[in-house]
């Protein structure tokens, strides 16, 4: 049996999870610059659209914001 691994949409989810918390892109990124990320509104853009990957450490401040567990960045 051979498994077959997908990537999840992690920027799908990321944007899904930002919306459903009422956040625009600027607050969502204001609020992560306060907690010590240099993210940018374009980088979170591109994260969200999948055409750049996301660091750790703004992950976890994500999560922290967001108040979401881990794992509802990585649903299929």
């Amino acid at each position: 049996m051979q498994w077959v691994i997908r990537d999840v949409p992690l920027g799908r989810n990321i944007q899904n999870i930002r919306l459903k918390k009422g956040l625009t892109q600027d607050q969502l990124v204001a609020k992560m610059q306060i907690q010590g990320s240099s993210i940018s509104r374009s980088t979170l853009a591109n994260i969200e659209t999948g055409r750049r990957n996301i660091k750790a450490c703004d992950l976890k401040i994500m999560k922290e914001i967001l108040d979401v567990p881990y794992e509802n960045f990585f649903e299929n």
